[in-house]
């Protein structure tokens, strides 16, 4: 079945339907996924079906658009493809899920923060071990020309 129809009955026109739609050649441009990841975003459930042109052509609409770029969020931070496709079968499920997608989200955003109060104490550390090589060097340079002062 098609995008529009049911049961081979056309739909009525929606105003969505008539909004500028874009293709996986422009999602992909504008998100930096390829179109494989594209169709396997949709193919996982990450993503509900897109709508097709008449032509059978992937049109997606800005609301994809929004939804896609949520997902990748989701992906940057960590969240594993189950718990990102756990949380796309609960959207489409619709408001009686809001609950479950608040819980979801606040903890991965408590894990979120627990990563990046560790990504901050190992940026000291590094901090720390970069300022000691430097002064190294600088303690070396020094030396050096202490050496060659003594020479003149």
């Amino acid at each position: 079945m098609t995008s529009g129809q049911t049961g081979g009955q056309p739909l009525k026109s929606r105003p969505q339907d008539r909004a500028p739609t874009l293709t996986i050649a422009q999602v992909a441009e504008r998100t930096g996924l390829s179109h494989d990841t594209l169709r396997y975003y949709e193919k996982a459930g990450l993503i509900e079906r897109v709508g097709r042109s008449t032509g059978n052509q992937r049109r997606y609409q800005a609301a994809d658009l929004a939804w896609l770029e949520f997902l990748l969020r989701l992906r940057e931070t960590g969240m594993p493809i189950a718990d990102m496709q756990r949380f796309a079968a609960l959207r489409a499920a619709g408001n009686v899920t809001v609950a479950d997608r608040l819980a979801m989200l606040r903890e991965h955003r408590a894990e979120l923060a627990d990563r990046i109060r560790a990504l901050r104490r190992n940026a000291a550390v590094l901090d720390h071990k970069i300022d000691h090589y430097e002064q190294l060097l600088l303690d070396e340079h020094k030396d050096e020309q202490r050496g060659s002062d003594e020479l003149t």
